[in-house]
């Protein structure tokens, strides 16, 4: 309701100019009448013919108009938007002149009008009642033109979306599948623990929910299931740690977002290591030049970045790069830098 007044309140400001131009032009035609004169007949038959016509089109069923720009009742089609504007020309015309003679008195005194005056002064109204439903009309449709538009590219980002993660996906199965083919023949004990925890794995991502976001709180849920799993072929050389405040919780992520960062901190930060070493992905608000920002991290005590271009431009860094560009442009970034320990330190940055 506060929608349909506020756009109400903006199309009658239109119609205010676009009657005090019309009074202009009708002193011009009958110099003998005052502009305030013109300009109160102006406006009773403007304001009629708009109410009439603003408010008439909800008279018809919504399945018969266009859609307005937030998706609403918008123009009727057709025949029904002719009708209507006709209705709203003549009931503006006469009831305006009636009006306007009650409040103002005769538009010139002295003198009744003619009917060659009665004729001029339909033909104006009629002109400037096409006019403004005409501009009313196409201002409609191109606010309707832009929602679609804007919906079509919604669609086509969280489309993409979803192809890059699909991708993820397989190239996170096909590194752990390799990794229990050779568990398979050196250790079958641990290649069976690390086939039921792939198992419950799968379970949780693949039958879940296929959205374009969920709650951090759930993408930590599948960190720790991705983490116990490598802990069971790395035993006892990895460590992880998951920091997530309470009031972090519920933000929206794109699901494995953060999933290829933490396995490229294990794949070529500490599995090159003897000793192994820590995994550790953090969450926090912070304040930027455009509002709050969502920073997440993941740090690794690994052996750090022996080649940072090559290590930039890999399958992960690069997958998650394209997600964060679709679902935020220039706003979001992903850097990749030594850590002050060593290691390797990635992070995310972008608003909330």
């Amino acid at each position: 309701m506060n929608t349909i007044l506020r756009d109400a309140g903006r199309h009658y400001l239109h119609v205010l100019a676009l009657c005090c131009v019309v009074a202009v032009l009708t002193t011009l035609m009958w110099p003998n009448r005052t502009y305030l004169s013109q300009l109160g007949y102006s406006l009773c038959i403007g304001t009629i013919s708009w109410a009439v016509m603003e408010f008439g089109r909800f008279a018809v069923p919504r399945r018969h108009c266009h859609n307005d720009a937030e998706g609403g009742h918008g123009w009727p089609k057709g025949w029904r938007g002719l009708l209507l504007t006709a209705l709203g020309i003549l009931i503006g015309f006469y009831a305006g002149n009636w009006f306007a003679y009650q409040l103002v008195g005769p538009a010139t005194p002295g003198r009744m009008a003619t009917a060659r005056d009665g004729a001029l002064g339909l033909y104006i109204t009629i002109a400037a009642g096409a006019i403004g439903s005409f501009y009313f009309h196409m201002r409609g449709k191109a606010a309707a033109l832009a929602a679609e538009i804007a919906a079509a590219e919604r669609d086509a980002s969280e489309a993409k979306l979803k192809l890059l993660e699909t991708q993820l996906e397989p190239h996170m199965l096909f590194n752990t599948l390799a990794n229990l083919r050779v568990l398979i023949t050196l250790d079958p004990p641990r290649a069976v623990a690390m086939l039921d925890r792939l198992n419950g794995y799968l379970r949780a991502t693949l039958g879940g929910s296929r959205a374009t976001l969920h709650p951090l709180a759930q993408e930590y849920a599948r960190l720790a299931d991705y983490l116990e799993l490598m802990a069971v072929r790395m035993g006892e050389r990895l460590h992880y740690e998951l920091d997530l405040p309470d009031d972090l919780r519920q933000v929206p992520v794109p699901p494995l977002l953060l999933q290829p960062l933490v396995e490229n901190a294990i794949r070529h930060g500490l599995e090159p290591k003897v000793e192994g070493g820590t995994v550790t992905v953090r969450a926090r608000r912070e304040s930027g030049p455009d509002g709050p920002r969502l920073l997440l991290e993941v740090a690794d005590t690994g052996v750090g970045l022996a080649q940072p271009s090559a290590a930039a431009s890999g399958f992960g860094a690069t997958q998650v790069r394209e997600r964060l560009h679709t679902l935020h442009g220039e706003r979001a970034s992903l850097a990749l830098q030594p850590g002050p320990a060593g290691g390797t330190r990635a992070t995310i940055v972008y608003p909330l």
